[in-house]
Parts: C-alpha cells; sequence; structure tokens
C-alpha cells in the first residue's frame, strides 16, 4: 500500500498517492460544484485518495461533505474542475460497478421486505456477494419477512449497509452510515468494513460526525471546511506534522507562521501547532490525538483565500 506525502496544504495533491496501476482511487482536481447563484457548496478542491485506504471525511454540517461524495458517486455533475475515480473522468457502465454509495437518507422500498430488498439488490448487481449481505443482516437478527417500513432506522440502516456490501464494489462511499445505529451496532459494523477494506483492498470513503468512531479505523483523512479541503493527506503524517503545546501565557511567545488556534486559560496557554519539528522556549509538547486535532480544525475559520487577481499574479 502506497502512503501518501503529507500535506496540510489546501491544494497540494500528493504526488505519490496512488495505486500500483498508479491512478488514486479518487483524485479532484479544481473541483466546485455550484447549486445556484454565488452559493458554492465545493471550491478549488484538490486531493488524492489512494487505492485500498479507509478515508475519513470529516466537517462541520453544510461544509460540503455530502456534494463531495455525490460528485464522486457520479449522481451529479462538478460547475468546475474534475473528479476522477480510477483514473476515469467520466463515468460508465463499467465504472459505475466499481462504486457502491449510501447516503444518509438510505432510500429503501418500505413496501418490501428484507429477503425482497436483498433479491433486488443479486438481480441488479452481476458480482453480488450473497455471504457478505446476508452477513450484515444476520448481525441485526432481522426477520428476512420483516417490511422494511416497520424496521426501526438503526435496522433500515442495517439492510442499506447489506446493499452496498453485497454489490462488491471497489469504492464505498459511506455518507453518515452509522448515524441511526447504536453503540454496539457501530462497533461491528465498523469492523465489518474494517475486515472488507482487508481483505479485498477496498477503498472507503466515510463521513462521520462522531469523531471517536473513526479512531483507530481510518489511515486517510479529508477535512472539509466551508466548500474547501482544509486537510489532505496520510492521517499518520498529518498527525506527526502537528504538536500540542502548553505552557504558561504570561511572557511567552508563540512561533509566527504555524499556529493553527491558540487558546489562554488563566496562566496556561495551549495550542496546536503545524510542525513537526521542535520549538524553542518553555513548552510542553505532545503529538495530537485524532479528536484534539479535528476539534482544534473544525472550531478554527478558515484562512483567507486568495482573491482572483491575487492567484493569477501566484500563478
Amino acid at each position: 500500500m502506497t502512503h501518501a506525502t503529507r500535506t496540510t496544504s489546501a491544494t497540494a495533491v500528493p504526488p505519490d498517492a496512488t495505486a500500483a496501476d498508479g491512478r488514486p482511487a479518487v483524485e479532484a482536481v479544481g473541483l466546485g460544484k455550484r447549486y445556484r447563484g454565488d452559493q458554492w457548496a465545493l471550491r478549488d478542491c484538490d486531493f488524492a485518495v489512494p487505492a485500498g485506504r479507509i478515508c475519513g471525511v470529516v466537517g462541520a454540517n453544510g461544509a460540503g461533505k455530502s456534494t463531495l461524495l455525490t460528485l464522486a458517486a457520479r449522481l451529479i455533475r462538478p460547475t468546475e474542475g474534475e473528479i476522477r475515480v480510477f483514473g476515469e473522468a467520466s463515468s460508465t457502465p463499467e465504472s459505475r460497478a466499481r462504486v457502491a454509495h449510501l447516503t444518509q437518507e438510505k432510500p429503501l422500498y418500505p413496501s418490501f421486505t428484507v429477503a425482497e430488498t436483498l433479491r433486488i439488490g443479486r438481480e441488479l448487481n452481476p458480482g453480488w456477494d450473497e455471504d457478505a449481505a446476508q452477513r450484515v443482516v444476520d448481525l441485526g437478527e432481522l426477520r428476512p419477512r420483516a417490511r422494511i417500513g416497520s424496521l426501526s432506522g438503526g435496522q433500515r440502516t442495517r439492510v442499506a449497509l447489506a446493499l452496498t456490501l453485497g454489490k462488491r464494489a471497489d469504492l464505498l462511499l459511506l455518507d453518515e452510515p452509522m448515524a441511526d445505529l447504536d453503540p454496539l451496532a457501530r462497533h461491528e459494523l465498523m469492523g465489518v468494513l474494517m475486515a472488507e477494506a482487508a481483505e479485498r483492498g477496498t477503498t472507503i470513503l466515510v463521513s462521520s460526525h462522531i469523531l471517536a468512531e473513526l479512531d483507530g479505523v481510518i489511515d486517510h483523512l479529508l477535512v472539509v471546511q466551508a466548500g474547501r479541503i482544509r486537510l489532505a493527506g496520510d492521517l499518520e503524517e498529518i498527525l506527526d506534522g502537528h504538536q500540542l503545546l502548553t505552557g504558561v501565557a504570561e511572557g511567552t511567545e508563540l512561533p509566527a507562521g504555524i499556529v493553527v488556534d491558540r487558546r489562554v486559560r488563566g496562566r496556561q496557554v495551549t495550542a496546536l501547532l503545524r510542525t513537526g519539528e521542535p520549538v524553542d522556549g518553555p513548552w510542553e509538547l505532545t503529538r495530537p490525538t485524532l479528536e484534539e486535532l479535528l476539534l482544534t480544525y473544525l472550531r478554527t475559520p478558515l484562512p483567507p483565500q486568495p482573491t482572483a487577481p491575487d492567484r493569477e499574479a501566484a500563478a
């Protein structure tokens, strides 16, 4: 598995973030989506997710996560730029067969039974894996004759995930897939997803508001903020490229240009620094946890973006 080069830039695409055949699983170049007027859901997005990774897509409500996954699923077209899936910039029947997309709504036919729903998946997908689909359903002890409309939200989520995994796609796009599940069910199904990635080399992009759910699961990270990519890259390299600093607030200066966020409580200052290098001064430095890193970025405003003339001058 090829590891991505660390990046904390919103514009850098890791040069070696590729699969064995030289193609990332998902790659965006200048990607933007405008829905109406000047309302951009995404703008100027550049990133590459290597094949075989479990990538967490993290951001606040309305940040653009769902739009990003829908673009990767080819259900909508970008307004500008492009998004490539396994090197392909346009959709074909062959490329669609390689992708499974699970939306937050998890649309299912309420009048169908569980067994009938799985039969639809089997008949519509030539590569259908009955064992994988049935395993997810059996974990929830769902009755085959139960109507979808009679199931709880968590039970419907199980059926939707069974359809997604049964397709045996090379790329899974999962938008808040575990939101309706209890903690035990989330743990069980996250284990199923990790086994899928390990056994088949499946690439998974999963968005979640439950940050602890991603810890120990993902190995790649996309942070989406205000429609732009704030962080993108290999998770361990991103964490290694940051330090959590604590010390006495009075009479000390923090290094300029590398402070993501700084907070003072009484006489103590805490700051997240965007550097993996040693920092001089009377500081205690530790590597941040995934949750500490994400919470800091999510509560910190996106830096001002250059205007069009500024971008042209920089080019």
